[in-house]
């Protein structure tokens, strides 16, 4: 039997000494810079936008003299309903499809999943390109309401899909054999057991994609238009939260209500995350109770 010399191991054990404080210094840098930079433009941004919110910003109506926001906001809650209700249905059951009816490892799941992951890092732009193309030009819808929440819905369709697969894919199969043992069929063990199993993974994507939705500008310039006014049909041209802060900061005029509309946008995106870390506990804390 070969055994390692004693010098050797006495220079491996050298370098895992000098190498393991080394790597641990990167990491509480990289940890020091990120939350550096995070409280730095949060700070910047809530110590330049709160001394600027003004009750007038909040007004029903949108005109030249109060710059009212309130519209951007119901406009916002309105395309993330719309994109939600057609994303999230189509890429939760396209997630159950992968993982519990498609053979493992088959070409089908391997070309998806390369789909997905590659449609995740296309910029917004692109979609909303896409979304001009398709909606306004081919369908003719013009900019709406309706055309921004499919842009979206194709936009976010992705992050969902996949989130949901990895949550599923993470219950053990000891789950599945049990309640198969139990008599149980396919479709009663994935709605009783799989999906309240993977219901914290999938409410982490839906909330990402929420964030992403609130946050997106590109996409729905192309696509929704700018008009800051609460929608009289799907079909109506509308500005988003974002969209009013670009254009706010893109004409030079309101800088400070840019920034005061950009704080709300902050408070908006860190509640949704707040939100989601509090819904994800409630629903540990009852699985566990169960």
């Amino acid at each position: 039997m070969n055994r390692m010399p004693s010098s050797e191991k006495g220079r491996r054990k050298i370098r895992r000494d000098w190498l393991s404080p080394f790597l641990r210094s990167i990491a509480w840098a990289a940890a020091g810079i990120t939350a550096f930079v995070f409280f730095s433009l949060v700070g910047y941004i809530l110590i330049r936008g709160i001394p600027n919110l003004r009750p007038e910003l909040f007004a029903w109506e949108y005109t030249s003299e109060n710059l009212s926001m309130t519209p951007a906001i119901v406009n916002t809650v309105l395309m993330t309903v719309l994109a939600l209700l057609v994303s999230a249905p189509l890429g939760i059951f396209s997630a159950i499809y992968l993982v519990e009816y498609a053979k493992r490892g088959s070409r089908l799941v391997k070309a998806v999943r390369l789909t997905s992951e590659t449609l995740s890092g296309i910029p917004s732009i692109v979609y909303g390109l896409f979304g001009y193309l398709f909606f306004l030009v081919r369908l003719k819808w013009d900019y709406s309401l309706l055309a921004g929440a499919m842009t979206l819905a194709i936009m976010i369709l992705p992050l969902i899909m996949r989130t949901t697969e990895e949550a599923m894919i993470a219950v053990p199969d000891g789950f599945r054999e049990g309640s198969f043992a139990l008599g149980a069929g396919r479709l009663r063990t994935i709605f009783r057991i799989v999906l309240p199993s993977a219901v914290p993974g999938i409410l982490a994507g839906i909330i990402l994609a929420v964030g992403r939705i609130v946050g997106e500008t590109a996409a729905l310039i192309y696509t929704a238009g700018t008009v800051a006014k609460l929608p009289t049909s799907l079909f109506s041209s509308v500005r988003t939260l974002s969209v009013h802060m670009y254009v706010l900061s893109s004409e030079g005029l309101h800088v400070d209500q840019a920034y005061a509309t950009a704080a709300v946008l902050l408070i908006v995106v860190v509640g949704i995350n707040a939100l989601s870390a509090y819904l994800a506990r409630r629903v540990m804390r009852a699985k566990g109770g169960a």
